[in-house]
């Protein structure tokens, strides 16, 4: 029995580019296919989680939402890696400001991401499993994001399972030198990949400052990320 179409995502392995890029928000999918992609088609919208392909300076790549969290992407970055032939995954989302230095629209990518997240129980390993980005994928973006003149903070990101948490954890987390920021999916989108022997990177727009109190807001976020989007667009026409 064929493993596609899925019960989450309603499409053929030929549908998709071999790269996606990979908001949370599906609102932002629609965006990035509508204001940067040519001849882009809806390839799915099970749930509203809309999924785009089209070009982009002439190269097929793909843009489809995650949802929000680890077990939302768990399940999407799991199908399209293992059941659409995917071999890039670039996350572009947002987060919070951990790091003291990082401002509002900064944006950071992920290297490496600490969690609380018990995700990679599943595998079973006899120790401590440490989610890493693709070098492949995370060299090409910091050279892209250099060619753009866009500056760009690489380091780690926290991924909580919690958005809303009865801690002080991210204090403590702020601790830890070149712990950048905290989002909610990259830990589990590093693990994937490596699981399938796939690709993925997170990069992200800082969006709030939560222990400063700072915010933008929802229309900020869904549609004036720009650089960032332009930086993974940029980094996805580059892969093969």
């Amino acid at each position: 029995m064929a493993n596609t179409p899925t019960p989450h995502i309603n499409a053929s392995p030929e549908d998709f580019a071999k790269t996606v890029l990979m908001p949370g928000d599906p609102l932002r999918a629609k965006y990035i296919a509508e204001n940067y992609l040519e001849d882009a088609k809806l390839v799915n919208n099970v749930r509203g989680i809309q999924g785009y392909t089209g070009t982009y300076k002439g190269v097929p790549v793909s843009v489809m939402a995650s949802g929000m969290g680890i077990p939302s992407i768990g399940i999407y970055a799991y199908e399209l890696f293992n059941f659409f032939n995917i071999e890039n995954i670039i996350r572009i989302g947002s987060a919070g400001a951990i790091a003291d230095d990082l401002q509002l629209r900064d944006i950071v990518a992920g290297m490496s991401a600490c969690t609380n997240s018990n995700f990679a129980a599943q595998y079973d390993l006899p120790g401590t499993y440490a989610p890493t980005a693709s070098y492949k994928l995370l060299k090409t973006l910091t050279d892209t994001a250099d060619e753009l003149g866009t500056p760009i903070k690489v380091g780690s990101f926290y991924s909580s399972d919690t958005f809303y948490d009865d801690t002080n954890g991210l204090a403590v987390w702020q601790k830890m030198h070149n712990v950048l920021a905290t989002e909610m999916e990259s830990a589990a989108l590093y693990m994937i990949a490596a699981r399938a022997g796939k690709n993925a990177l997170a990069i992200c727009t800082i969006s709030d400052a939560p222990l400063r109190g700072e915010s933008l807001d929802a229309e900020a976020r869904q549609n004036t990320f720009t650089q960032m989007m332009e930086i993974a667009l940029n980094t996805a026409i580059k892969l093969k």
